[in-house]
């Protein structure tokens, strides 16, 4: 029995990780086997990588040295988690997957797409996700709606990962319109869903689609 691969992509603040908790616990309540995870991360190693790249202070990487460290994290992720996962006949959930590399790198910081999957070829084959959501947001409401976030967290003591949402507006706008056009590019496989919504409609219409491929 093969399980279920499902990735959730799009800008900041675009309410990714709550609807992710909300599926997730909705599916365990419909008795599935369900495990969610996170790029870059999800193994010990891929979080160390994490943290040299979404932290503010993290580093001044390229677009192409970030990408090559987003891989060798994925590497991991796949090899230690998801394949193993999806032999085991579950559904994996991960917060973020290779279309955030294609959005951020390539249509965000303009590493050449040709030269991403290039590098997904060589690390994946023919690897992806069964089904994608990009939750969709205007750029300056995803700001706001991170920055109260990113707020909340600093006030715990948590260490600051934003440094994507430090970049101009323009790299916002970018980044959404290359969800967008790699939503296009593979409709079978990513939903674009309109993030503004109440969230038990986001909510409802992604079980809906879920339920539909199971």
């Amino acid at each position: 029995m093969t399980g279920l691969f499902i990735t959730f992509e799009g800008g900041e603040g675009s309410g990714k990780t709550s609807q992710i908790n909300r599926i997730a616990q909705n599916l365990l309540e419909q008795k599935r086997k369900v495990i969610t995870t996170r790029e870059p991360g999800g193994t010990p190693e891929a979080e160390k990588i994490r943290n040299l790249i979404v932290q503010r202070e993290g580093g001044n990487w390229s677009p192409l040295s970030e990408t090559l460290l987003l891989f060798a994290a994925r590497t991991l992720h796949v090899e230690q988690i998801i394949r193993p996962a999806l032999e085991g006949g579950k559904m994996i959930i991960s917060d973020r997957f290779t279309d955030s590399t294609r959005a951020y790198q390539g249509y965000g910081h303009g590493l050449a797409l040709e030269k991403i999957e290039a590098i997904n070829t060589a690390v994946l084959g023919d690897f992806k996700p069964h089904l994608t959501f990009i939750l969709d947001i205007e750029p300056e409401i995803g700001l706001a709606r991170s920055e109260r976030r990113l707020a909340g967290e600093h006030f715990m003591g948590a260490q600051s990962e934003d440094r994507f949402e430090k970049l101009e507006l323009e790299f916002h706008k970018r980044l959404r319109n290359g969800f967008l056009q790699i939503a296009k590019n593979d409709p079978a496989r990513c939903h674009v869903i309109d993030a503004t919504q109440d969230m038990d409609d986001i909510t409802h219409q992604i079980l809906h689609i879920i339920q539909s491929r199971v």
